[in-house]
């Protein structure tokens, strides 16, 4: 069955993108800065590979207690979430530097972390950015049967429970994009041709996804097996240690921006036409968290400023904080939303209150 592609709205009165626009390309000019990453960002890369890379040559080498084994395994899982957020999602957005190769090799970063360029490039940045928060679109949405993240999901009784267990979910991410997500996907985008940029080539992505799972699995598990002093089933259990913490920093930080009370999820009329502008659309479907918050900012790779990203994501999240202004003084000059929470605390607490409810309220479907 052929998936309708919404069509977003052309009517902005207020002129809210085109002013603001203009507002944050002077904010470049006027400062003589770049879109893209500076010095900032390029130290951050060598602080969040070495979270990485670091504890993990050590355990090759060196014999430890078991509960050392698993803290090095927390910390590498921490490193592998801020590689994630830092510095492979700004690669694969273009915005990481202004040399094409280079983002293109700091997107490719992925491949350690278990994931796959072509498909993460088509569910993110095509899906994703594009169709933000609207059920069967957004694939950020769809969470199976197991929980429901919009009105629009049918209901089951074990929702109920959805604000307790999901949490111990969420840490599953990226162990399943390593084992079946990405297989799955490539499937379903090559069958729907779907691509960011140039028309793939499906044997050519085949192979690669193979082979990039092959090498994968090689160094992480392998590798440790062929040298690390540590037992076999030490290992197994520090590599799904390392994954279920990054999964969960991930899931965490993606669903507070989106799957929160605050936000809608939109669905197109039946001429397949949304409301909104595609930039007001952001307006309405994303929210900000902890914007002061210098920890949260940095760690994250400035996607606690989901605003911003979602409607400049060629720029840089180094310039997140300084260009928050004037995109929130634009909305609310042109009477638009912009949703944001003072505290990570807050943002948390709203997001599992809204699955409390989307689970005990099955009226809602």
């Amino acid at each position: 069955m052929e998936i309708k592609t919404p069509t977003f709205s052309r009517l902005d009165q207020n002129q809210f993108f085109k002013t603001l626009n203009k507002r944050v390309n002077d904010y470049f000019k006027e400062n003589n800065l770049k879109k893209t990453g500076n010095w900032k960002l390029h130290l951050k890369t060598i602080i969040m590979f070495t979270l990485l890379f670091a504890p993990f040559i050590a355990l090759l080498f060196v014999t430890v207690p078991v509960w050392v084994y698993l803290l090095a395994s927390i910390v590498i899982g921490i490193g592998m979430a801020g590689v994630g957020m830092n510095v492979m999602h700004d690669g694969n957005h273009g915005s990481y530097s202004s040399k094409t190769w280079l983002n293109k090799i700091m997107g490719g970063s992925i491949y350690i972390l278990a994931g796959n360029v072509y498909n993460w490039q088509v569910q993110h940045n095509v899906l994703h950015h594009t169709y933000t928060n609207i059920p069967g679109h957004d694939e950020d949405l769809d969470a199976g049967r197991v929980i429901r993240f919009t009105k629009a999901a049918k209901w089951y009784s074990f929702h109920k429970f959805q604000h307790y267990y999901s949490i111990f979910l969420y840490g599953l991410l990226t162990i399943n994009w390593c084992l079946t997500t990405d297989f799955k996907q490539m499937g379903a985008y090559l069958k729907r041709k779907l691509s960011y940029g140039n028309t793939p080539n499906p044997k050519t992505l085949w192979t690669g996804l193979v082979i990039s799972k092959l090498v994968y699995f090689g160094f992480w598990i392998v590798l440790p097996m062929l040298f690390s002093p540590a037992s076999w089933w030490l290992i197994l259990i520090g590599f799904f240690v390392m994954h279920y913490t990054a999964g969960l920093i991930l899931s965490v930080v993606f669903q507070l921006a989106h799957i929160i009370d605050d936000t809608i999820n939109p669905l197109p009329n039946e001429s397949g036409e949304m409301e909104n502008t595609w930039a007001i659309h952001q307006l309405f479907t994303t929210v900000n968290f902890a914007p002061k918050n210098w920890i949260v900012n940095y760690y994250t790779g400035g996607l606690n400023h989901q605003i911003e990203h979602h409607i400049f994501p060629n720029i840089s999240h180094i310039h997140y904080d300084k260009i928050a202004e004037i995109v929130k003084q634009t909305a609310i000059e042109c009477s638009l939303p912009y949703f944001e929470y003072k505290t990570m605390r807050s943002a948390v607490i709203a997001h599992f209150k809204h699955l409390k409810d989307l689970g005990q309220k099955p009226q809602l479907a």
